[in-house]
């Protein structure tokens, strides 16, 4: 057991698996107590037992379905409600395996109501409380696909893509406050998510694969480095700063009052 103290409370969801599971375990290790959030009661208390005999953390489990609107508020109530929690880790998500065409509308709603409205409930919650009390953190997993979305079929790519959006936003919203923003980018990462997803894990390139554990890890790193993007996997962390400088050099022409010349609509401003 340690005797650090503990830098305060880090909520995790998707917490019974995965990279949520491997979050909890380093984030107790750094001393925090650990409120592990998912669906699976089984696994969290298991999780949540091994946690407190190897590092001495408390660690207590909440089982909700962060695709049920209700159970998404139940947490976001403890949020606003626990003084302590000083970092939230917004990992729960899903996958749909099938392109839009074709694809059932109902599955895709859910994915849609956990990746998004979820993840998107349990932020506000947590910068508002942390807003408040002066410190804390905010972690949301995206993914690479947010990126490269033609190389992704269907509609789970544009809803990482809008976590990076959002956290980009509050990056920008929060710049001068204690509060930190972070998102992660992982790559494809060996994790029960291509299971769940209908996908073939035997089938991918096992040099693009990254373990759960060496995911966490980087995604700490960059957060104790500053980081407010961190795209694990990416050898040079320019490039990510180069599609940033392009995309900002774009804003001057985004909004005008007269449509480009090339349209010929209206009374374009000369080239």
């Amino acid at each position: 057991m340690t005797s650090v103290s503990s830098p305060g409370t880090a909520l995790v969801t998707g917490a019974s698996s995965g990279i949520g599971k491997v979050y909890a375990q380093r984030l107790a290790r750094r001393g925090y107590d650990v409120p592990l959030v998912a669906r699976d009661g089984a696994r969290l208390e298991a999780l949540a037992a091994d946690i407190t005999a190897k590092t001495g953390r408390k660690a207590e489990f909440l089982v909700a379905d962060l695709g049920n609107p209700a159970d998404t508020g139940a947490v976001a109530a403890r949020i606003a409600a626990d003084p302590a929690i000083t970092l939230l880790v917004n990992n729960a998500g899903m996958g749909v395996e099938r392109q839009i065409v074709g694809a059932d509308a109902d599955k895709v709603d859910a994915m849609v109501q956990l990746n998004v409205a979820a993840l998107t409930r349990l932020s506000v919650a947590a910068v508002n409380a942390f807003t408040a009390r002066g410190r804390g953190t905010l972690v949301n997993i995206a993914s690479v696909v947010a990126l490269i979305p033609e190389n992704f079929l269907g509609a789970y790519a544009a809803t990482k893509a809008y976590v990076l959006a959002l956290t980009q936003s509050l990056q920008s919203e929060l710049k001068d406050s204690p509060v930190r923003v972070q998102a992660v980018l992982p790559g494809l990462t060996a994790t029960e998510f291509f299971d769940r997803a209908g996908m073939d894990k035997a089938a991918l390139p096992p040099e693009m694969v990254m373990s759960a554990e060496d995911l966490v890890e980087a995604a700490l790193a960059g957060l104790d480095l500053g980081e407010t993007i961190t795209i694990p996997a990416l050898p040079d962390a320019a490039d990510w700063q180069r599609l940033v400088d392009d995309r900002v050099r774009m804003a001057p022409g985004l909004s005008l009052r007269h449509p480009a010349a090339r349209y010929g609509v209206g009374t374009a401003v000369p080239a």
